[in-house]
């Protein structure tokens, strides 16, 4: 880790991160677009409580999901997710405990909506806390995890542009529940645990989420908050390879003044006329929300324009949830409306643009 930088301001509800990771030397090789797997290690204050709740020392030799055993508090550590409790770890507990009556009703395979509800925001140190009668041997507990895995997160730089490094913009993710404060498993070990360590990494290709072979092709790019890492790496790429096609960003967020991520970089690309078009939604900043569907609607006749009459490409990236649905009603309504079709037509449309490959989503 070479660069660990808040975006947001101090006045946010986030706390949006940039990393920039050293690779000089590792050759490794990805593609704008693409993402890196980040294999974390979990948080050694949180693993010391479950092993002391355990009533174990730590070095208890368990076995690992792969490769030789190691220590109960080493597989912790690296090799065990160890905040989500699994249905296994529930039944065991629901079994095992002295007086766990709600958890073995909810456990019933016609209440896993009530299930679900009890759980949010519960992790494994909660069970283990509240059920000190349900005692386990080392390795019957590593037994009721599941495997440690990696997150991905879309890179936010090319290559040509920096060589030797990976660029990545991660919101950290902290909340309280239950009276603890719970933090998100990679973006916590980024933000506060890798500075002096290595970070292991893998490039993950994402071939549907390439940018056009032809330079020339116009783009326009959807990504509010984090999902704007791609459209990042895309700028710096089309500016290094020196690419004719006009670009359009639409970025949104809360605040401006707060939350408006690499701001000075989407200036500096507008100013060098890299960046044709820059549209931003800030939802908290009015009475009414504003999204970044909204500023598309805004703009519906260059849109449409783009699209159909120069050929652009249209890029989607962050929360499939919400956001994503959004903005794929919003396209079709804009073909709808501005192409005058039909309901019918304007999901033809679109449906086109997708097997064409022109219209195409990164979103999770």
């Amino acid at each position: 880790m070479v660069a660990n930088r808040r975006l947001s301001g101090p006045e946010s509800e986030k706390d949006t991160r940039h990393f920039e990771l050293d690779l000089t030397g590792w050759g490794l090789s990805f593609e704008v677009g693409d993402s890196v797997a980040v294999y974390p290690t979990n948080d050694p204050e949180l693993v010391d409580e479950i092993i002391q709740a355990l009533g174990f020392n730590g070095n208890e030799q368990v076995p690992r999901p792969k490769g030789e055993p190691t220590t109960l508090r080493e597989a912790l550590l690296r090799d065990y997710s160890v905040t989500q409790p699994t249905p296994k770890f529930l039944k065991a507990i629901a079994e095992r405990a002295d007086a766990a009556p709600t958890l073995g009703y909810l456990l019933a395979p016609d209440r896993r909506q009530d299930l679900q509800t009890y759980l949010w925001g519960m992790e494994v140190i909660d069970f283990l806390l509240e059920h000190p009668s349900a005692r386990f041997t080392p390795e019957e507990f590593v037994g009721l995890l599941t495997k440690l895995q990696p997150r991905l997160y879309s890179v936010a730089s090319s290559l040509k542009a920096f060589p030797d490094q990976v660029h990545l913009i991660v919101d950290v993710v902290r909340y309280e529940s239950h009276g603890r404060v719970r933090k998100g498993v990679a973006s916590s070990f980024l933000a506060e645990r890798a500075d002096d360590v290595p970070v292991l990494v893998y490039p993950s290709a994402a071939k549907h989420f390439h940018l056009p072979e032809d330079p020339d092709t116009p783009i326009i790019m959807i990504g509010p908050g984090t999902g704007v890492a791609p459209f990042r790496a895309y700028l710096q790429e089309r500016q290094v390879i020196g690419a004719k096609g006009k670009n359009w960003l639409f970025f949104g967020s809360q605040h401006e003044k707060c939350d408006f991520a690499y701001r000075e970089d989407f200036e500096a690309f507008t100013k060098e006329r890299i960046l044709t078009r820059l549209h931003c939604a800030w939802s908290r900043d009015q009475a009414q929300k504003i999204y970044v569907q909204h500023k598309m609607v805004e703009n519906a006749a260059e849109i449409w324009k783009w699209l159909d009459a120069e050929g652009a490409h249209f890029f989607v990236c962050g929360d499939a949830r919400r956001m994503a649905k959004d903005v794929d009603a919003t396209l079709r309504r804009i073909v709808q409306e501005q192409g005058g079709k039909t309901v019918e037509q304007a999901n033809e449309y679109v449906e086109k643009l997708k097997s064409e490959k022109r219209y195409k989503r990164d979103v999770y």
